[in-house]
C-alpha cells in the first residue's frame, strides 16, 4: 500500500489508452459549477500517481479559493483566457500557457474571456481527486455547485474563500 504522495508503481492499465478530444475516458459526462469536464487519465490508470481531466468552461468563472494538502495541481490552457492566483501572485494565462499550483499553496482561477475556455488539469499524485470531483458534482442545490467545506476536507483539501470576481 502506498502512502499519500508516494508512488505505488502499480498501474492497472498496461496498454495505451486513447481518449478523443472532448471525450471522457469512460464515456461519462461531468458537470462542475460553470464548466464540464472529461476525465482523460484515471487514477487507476497510473496506480494513483496521476489524474488528468480536460476542463471546458461554459461561461466566465471558476472554483473557490482552496488548497490541496497532498497534490500538486498543474494547468495547461488550450483555449480562452484565464486568471490564476497562486499564493500571492496573479497570472494572466492564454492558450499554450501552463502554471503549477504546488501542494499546500492557496490558489484560485477563473475563465475571464468572452468565448469558451478549455484547459488540461493534472493532479500528482492523484490521491482522492478523481473521487472528489465525482462526489462533489453530486452536491448541488437548484443547479448550483455547493462547494461544502466538509467535503473539501474529506478529500484532503481546504476551502479558503470565494471564487475570483469576474465581470
Amino acid at each position: 500500500m502506498a502512502l499519500i504522495g508516494q508512488s505505488s508503481n502499480t498501474p492497472t492499465t498496461t496498454k495505451a489508452v486513447r481518449v478523443a478530444n472532448g471525450e471522457d475516458r469512460l464515456g461519462e459526462h461531468h458537470a462542475i459549477g460553470v464548466s464540464s469536464t472529461a476525465f482523460k487519465v484515471l487514477t487507476q490508470d497510473t496506480g494513483g500517481d496521476l489524474f488528468i481531466m480536460q476542463h471546458a468552461n461554459l461561461k466566465k468563472g471558476g472554483p473557490p479559493r482552496h488548497l490541496h494538502h497532498n497534490e500538486d495541481e498543474w494547468f495547461y490552457v488550450l483555449e480562452g483566457d484565464y486568471i490564476a492566483e497562486i499564493g500571492t501572485e496573479r497570472f494572466q494565462l492564454k492558450p499554450g500557457d501552463s502554471i503549477l499550483a504546488p501542494r499546500g499553496v492557496p490558489h484560485v482561477w477563473a475563465s475571464v474571456g468572452e468565448g469558451p475556455g478549455k484547459m488540461l488539469i493534472a493532479f500528482a499524485p492523484a490521491n482522492k481527486m478523481e473521487s472528489f470531483f465525482r462526489d462533489n458534482a453530486k452536491r448541488r442545490k437548484d443547479g448550483d455547485y455547493l462547494n461544502e467545506a466538509a467535503v473539501y476536507h474529506a478529500y484532503g483539501l481546504e476551502l479558503l474563500g470565494p471564487p475570483l470576481s469576474v465581470g
